[in-house]
């Protein structure tokens, strides 16, 4: 009878450490089987889509993310900023109709967005001179930078590139062409993808 009794324990016993190994084996199995759905760190480099929340966005402040290896600013800019955009005289950018620049044809006139969201910018925060990260400037009149002249935007520490509130290059400065705009849809009014094209969805 003991012994019996004993080969009846250790069968319980055994069967339950077999179910648990079991089941360990079965989530440690799973974690890199689920995990293999996202997209990796090479696929986002190459170009995945990004989704921005900019619902707790305020006027004035600015977002950062990566995509494609690039920063890309997304910026909230208030009515009078927008309205600070047609007050530029002739000359004074070097391609004020983005004519010269890289931009999806779906995003246009002066504030350089999507037709009804006039107040969010999204830009890839790359000059295009040689590459460096300009500095957002929302600063109306800072001394520094042209003082009653300067209306906001974006100033290049490397060698003295200027943009407007829309990522457009001043004249005379070593930049080329208007910040580049990439292509972007919003998934919902909170929500932008970086990485689709509006037209092509």
């Amino acid at each position: 009878m003991t012994t019996e009794y004993v080969n009846e324990s250790r069968r319980k016993f055994l069967l339950a450490s077999s179910s648990v190994l079991g089941g360990v084996g079965v989530v440690g199995a799973a974690i890199p089987f689920v995990a293999s759905w996202k997209p990796s760190a090479k696929a986002k480099a190459a170009g995945a889509p990004v989704s921005v929340d900019i619902s707790k966005l305020d006027y004035g402040a600015q977002i950062v993310v990566e995509w494609r290896g690039k920063p890309v600013y997304v910026i909230k800019r208030t009515t009078e900023a927008i309205a600070d955009l047609d007050l530029y005289e002739n000359g004074v950018l070097k391609d004020e109709m983005s004519e010269l620049s890289t931009q999806p044809d779906y995003v246009g006139g002066s504030s350089r967005t999507l037709a009804g969201r006039e107040e969010i910018l999204v830009i890839v925060g790359l000059c295009t001179h040689l590459g460096c990260a300009p500095m957002y400037r929302p600063d109306v009149g800072a001394k520094d930078l042209g003082g009653e002249s300067w209306l906001g935007g974006f100033f290049c520490p490397c060698h003295g590139s200027k943009f407007d509130l829309s990522g457009r290059v001043y004249a005379g400065v070593p930049a080329p062409s208007n910040l580049e705009v990439p292509p972007h849809k919003y998934e919902s009014d909170n929500v932008i993808v970086i990485g689709v094209d509006t037209e092509n969805v």
